[in-house]
């Protein structure tokens, strides 16, 4: 192989301490599917900066980072005999040298993230993010073909081709959304009629079952427990649309307009699942109900337009109030914003943030710019308060920061870096 070009630039601080409540990012919006870190870290950063661990160039890609069991996991471009390829790495996740790289497809695009309005460019690339279990590490390319990776050497263990196993039809600007893995399968969309929605054995890749008819979206489905009863939610061109996770059945569904691109995953607080798309779709809100046995989803509120939609980035939620990033293609100026969960009224708006993304973690959002800016805001609805800030990442960053064993793992479409925030 060749082209991959990931000179190494190691900046030697050491090891940070783990904290108490430390934990491995092997999943897209991390282990349990909602942005959110239950670890501590240290918050002083306009007295104590969060120190560089190691950074490292990497070519184009809007994947976020996933960590497990030592390993950092990214998709990247690359040059592979000959060819432009679309690429998982590992990497060293304490000194962020890579370990392996091994293609997953052709790396060929509709433009999406090239060239376009100020701001927007700075390269394209793999859109979505690897996910780590049990020693493997699961890739869902942009060509939809989904892959089994072992973690330790990158070797294929199983593939999955969408496409021409599963009558799959792909969409603009190619597929983004990541494998989901919950309790021993993994769940993607893309599929034909009757075997839209699949889900395959994590560890064979057999096929566990089939179901549905909703074309596709960006959108990376969630796991989420709602009035007792565990469900896969899927955001499709039909509106969110919830299955029996062993089965595919349906349990609910929630219809929502879809047009041109529908990006961020269903947020779910509760028995509130919110959702939203940009392109003058709007946001809503609905509440699950179930009698005799049966659920159903009722709306809250909706609001139309941009201003107040999300356009790929996925927010954030605690206590009733959602926290992100809201508007369409606003690069550089977008607004981070705190919105109740059961009105839809804003609480706060403040501009400067560009489509990037948010995690939760230790009482605030971090925010990662699309600048490559890192800040942390106090997850409040009283009013927008910065706790601090830094600049981390040169390059476009259109994902969202993650945060494992005391570290934040962020990347852009040029550079990949660990920051050390463990409390001291």
């Amino acid at each position: 192989m060749r082209g991959i070009y990931l000179v190494l630039t190691s900046l030697s601080f050491g090891l940070a301490a783990h904290p108490a409540l430390a934990t491995d990012w092997t999943q897209f919006r991390g282990p349990n599917h909602d942005g959110v870190s239950l670890e501590k870290i240290r918050t002083d950063w306009n007295a104590n900066a969060p120190r560089p661990i190691w950074k490292a160039p990497m070519r184009n890609g809007f994947s976020a980072v996933t960590v497990g069991d030592g390993e950092a996991f990214t998709l990247v471009m690359a040059e592979i005999d000959g060819a432009d390829q679309e690429a998982c790495i590992a990497l060293d996740a304490a000194k962020g040298k890579v370990l392996w790289t091994t293609p997953v497809g052709v790396a060929k695009y509709d433009g999406g993230g090239e060239h376009g309005a100020p701001g927007n460019d700075g390269g394209d690339g793999p859109r979505s993010t690897p996910s780590y279990d049990s020693g493997k590490v699961y890739v869902y390319s942009a060509h939809m073909v989904l892959k089994c990776l072992d973690a330790k050497t990158g070797k294929e263990l199983w593939t999955c081709d969408v496409t021409k196993e599963h009558s799959g039809r792909n969409i603009h600007w190619q597929s983004a959304a990541s494998p989901l893995i919950d309790d021993g399968l993994v769940y993607i969309a893309g599929g034909g009629p009757g075997e839209a929605l699949l889900a395959f054995d994590k560890d064979s890749g057999r096929l566990a079952w089939e179901s549905q008819d909703d074309a596709m979206t960006q959108s990376t489905p969630v796991a989420a427990t709602i009035l007792g009863q565990r469900q896969i939610i899927f955001f499709t061109q039909k509106g969110l649309v919830s299955v029996e996770p062993k089965t595919g059945a349906a349990l609910w569904r929630y219809p929502f307009p879809y047009r041109v691109s529908t990006a961020i995953s269903p947020i779910v607080s509760g028995d509130i699942v919110y959702c939203s798309a940009a392109y003058n779709v709007g946001s809503s809100a609905c509440k699950i109900t179930k009698t005799g046995g049966q659920f159903s989803a009722q709306k809250l509120w909706m609001v139309t337009g941009n201003k107040e939609a999300n356009h790929w980035s996925t927010p954030v939620c605690k206590d009733g109030c959602i926290f992100g990033i809201f508007d369409q293609a606003k690069f550089g100026t977008a607004p981070l914003e705190c919105v109740d969960l059961a009105t839809g009224a804003v609480r706060w708006s403040h501009p400067g943030f560009g489509p990037g993304g948010c995690t939760l973690v230790d009482g605030c959002v971090l925010a990662l710019t699309d600048a490559g800016d890192l800040v942390l805001v106090k997850a409040t609805p009283d009013a927008y308060t910065e706790v601090g800030r830094t600049h981390a990442l040169g390059g476009k960053c259109w994902n969202a920061a993650g945060v494992s064993n005391g570290r934040i793992y962020a990347r852009s479409t040029t550079e990949g870096v660990s920051l050390d925030v463990a409390p001291q």
